[in-house]
């Protein structure tokens, strides 16, 4: 592999990992108020515009590739079905973990479980998220059961993965969409290029777009950096489907913002319009062009890139909606404190190093076979 080693990577993110884990522990020590920079005008900020919005979107693919490959059937996307399950629970917990930072009381994290409160979104969000990640650490288990030859059960845990998988659809659903549902309390003070009545859908179909995108970024680069064969058959799938999710949910913007007379607000020049065609432009009609020629698809290099536009585009998406678009009622700006980004970039060290163990010690890819005809693992190439 060329560039950076291996060994001086895992360093590098042990590192970011520990200072993300002594700012944490700052936080935790004295409070909110001192390690970032939210308040009474800004209560929310990174954690929940990247680390929340942003990790529960990019793993999406997870229910969308296990849709794909045990209910729709579609073989050629099994082996990347094990590394987007992997990826989408790490995601999840990790996203639970941002959230213990977030909250300022974080030990009533676990009040939702006895303490109901139906009429609440948060409620069911915490709740499809809470049963989602142990749907996901189900689906995954077998992967983990494998190597230590625990054959009864995984054949247990192969008997229910249909009923899990629906399940994983169901939830993902749900909570994807509800995290939309959460800025409906937001009314006026949302921007109107991103409010509408059916917020809850861009945030689903916003999603779906984005776990295909994942699936094909974190393949490509996990082949590179293991020196392992790429699924070739299934990325160029998964590109030629892109710009159908992508088109979807393009339409569904387009109509929504047309029908409410409020398309004219993205060419006004300000700072909510700049970003509004930054994200469309950049995150979804530049994708869905690059994509729809064949040898874009074809091209390693050319699809990866059109996966990180598309990736790219959701996160400033996220952005727009938790934070650039609430600026004016807000009366004032908010810019994340350097402790803030220390946890960021910390717990998504944490996933970095978690899932490069599980590639290295599990089958997480399919076998490969050298040229003598013998199998090796993708994980200790």
């Amino acid at each position: 592999m060329k560039g950076v080693p291996l060994w001086v990577a895992r360093i590098i993110l042990v590192l970011v990992a520990l200072l993300g884990i002594g700012v944490a522990i700052y936080r935790y020590r004295h409070g909110l108020g001192a390690a970032t920079n939210l308040g009474d005008n800004w209560p929310w900020g990174l954690w929940i515009a990247f680390d929340l919005l942003c990790g529960v979107a990019l793993a999406a693919g997870g229910f969308t590739i296990a849709a794909t490959v045990y209910i729709l059937g579609r073989e050629k996307y099994r082996p990347v079905a094990r590394a987007a399950i992997l990826t989408a629970f790490l995601g999840y917990v990790l996203v639970i973990v941002a959230l213990l930072v977030d909250l300022g009381q974080p030990h009533r994290i676990i009040h939702m479980i006895w303490m109901w409160n139906p009429h609440s979104v948060l409620f069911e969000v915490g709740w499809c998220v809470l049963l989602y990640t142990t749907v996901l650490a189900l689906e995954f288990a077998p992967v983990v059961l494998e190597k230590w030859k625990m054959d009864r059960l995984v054949a247990i845990l192969r008997t229910i993965q249909i009923p899990l998988v629906i399940a994983g659809i169901g939830l993902s659903t749900l909570h994807q969409s509800s995290l939309g549902s959460l800025f409906l309390a937001a009314g006026h003070r949302l921007h109107p290029l991103w409010f509408s009545p059916i917020l809850p859908v861009h945030f689903f179909l916003s999603a779906v777009s984005v776990g295909l995108a994942m699936v094909i970024f974190e393949s490509t680069l996990s082949s590179k950096i293991f020196g392992r064969s790429i699924e070739k058959e299934a990325l160029e799938g998964l590109a030629r489907a892109l710009p159908w999710a992508l088109g979807i949910y393009l339409l569904a913007k387009l109509i929504d913002l047309v029908g409410a007379g409020e398309l004219n607000l993205a060419f006004q020049g300000t700072t909510q319009a700049n970003m509004f065609l930054v994200e469309i432009l950049g995150g979804v009609i530049l994708p869905i062009l690059l994509l729809a020629a064949p040898s874009v698809r074809r091209s390693t290099g050319l699809r990866f890139l059109a996966a990180l536009l598309v990736v790219g585009g959701l996160i400033v998406n996220r952005f727009n909606v938790a934070l650039v678009g609430m600026t004016d009622p807000a009366g004032t700006t908010y810019f994340p404190r350097w402790t803030e980004f220390a946890i960021t970039a910390g717990i998504i060290a944490i996933g970095l190093l978690v899932f490069g163990f599980a590639v290295r010690h599990f089958k997480v890819f399919p076998e490969e076979h050298d040229a003598g005809g013998g199998a090796k693992s993708a994980a200790a190439a």
